[in-house]
């Protein structure tokens, strides 16, 4: 399994999480240089993040904060076959853009199901509304086809994840639950993305980071066994 971490704020960095995987397969992008990346991704910022994404052998990518989500979009426009988007998350994601033509964190399910012809339909699993499980004979009815997942720490309690957004009430071991239903071989899963840092610049600090980092280790340990 090979993993590719996007860093924007460091938040990743200071809470020790690139020490963990120093020595096991994973590529670091740096995009602190790109401007025009914070909660909006305007067309020089998306062009610049485009020109770094070399994703073709990626099964697992930890994307910074919830602010950047809208990565999950630019990353799935590489995928080859058809899928069906999961997405755990505290928020749809599904608004129309604040600004016409500029990609947005709030955004960017909507503008997949425009601009992603291989998108066949998306499961929202945690906001006010959507399910808090999978629905009974969702994942049957779509045996042997793949899904791209989407995980968006916020969908966890405080207890779990310290994110700059407001949060679920989900347990780690639920969340689990679930990425462990998806990876029994039911459904081909061709990536996961996982977002929901806290950084130093949003208030982030020590017990923050321990909190993520001991959530992160469990989750990145636990795709390495389930994850093939």
């Amino acid at each position: 399994m090979f993993v590719s971490v996007f860093n924007f704020s460091g938040a990743l960095r200071d809470q020790g999480f690139l020490d963990y995987l120093h020595g096991k397969p994973f590529r670091l992008i740096d995009c602190t240089d790109i401007d025009g990346t914070h909660c909006y991704c305007d067309a020089d910022a998306r062009k610049a993040l485009e020109g770094r994404m070399a994703v073709e052998v990626d099964s697992v990518r930890w994307i910074d904060s919830g602010d950047y989500h809208y990565m999950s979009h630019l990353l799935a426009l590489h995928q080859k076959e058809p899928f069906h988007l999961v997405l755990l998350d505290h928020h749809p994601d599904n608004q129309d853009p604040a600004f016409e033509g500029v990609l947005s964190c709030g955004s960017w399910v909507k503008a997949m199901q425009d601009e992603n012809p291989l998108l066949k339909d998306v499961l929202t699993i945690g906001p006010e509304g959507c399910p808090r499980q999978f629905p009974a004979g969702w994942l049957e009815e779509r045996r042997g086809e793949r899904v791209y997942v989407a995980l968006d720490k916020d969908i966890l309690s405080p207890d779990y994840a310290r994110t700059d957004w407001s949060q679920g009430t989900f347990t780690l071991e639920e969340v689990k639950a679930m990425l462990s239903r998806l990876m029994d071989g039911t459904v081909a899963v061709g990536a996961v993305d996982i977002c929901g840092e806290l950084s130093g610049s949003k208030g982030g600090g020590p017990r923050d980071y321990a909190v993520n980092l001991r959530t992160n280790i469990e989750l990145m340990d636990f795709m390495s066994d389930n994850l093939k």
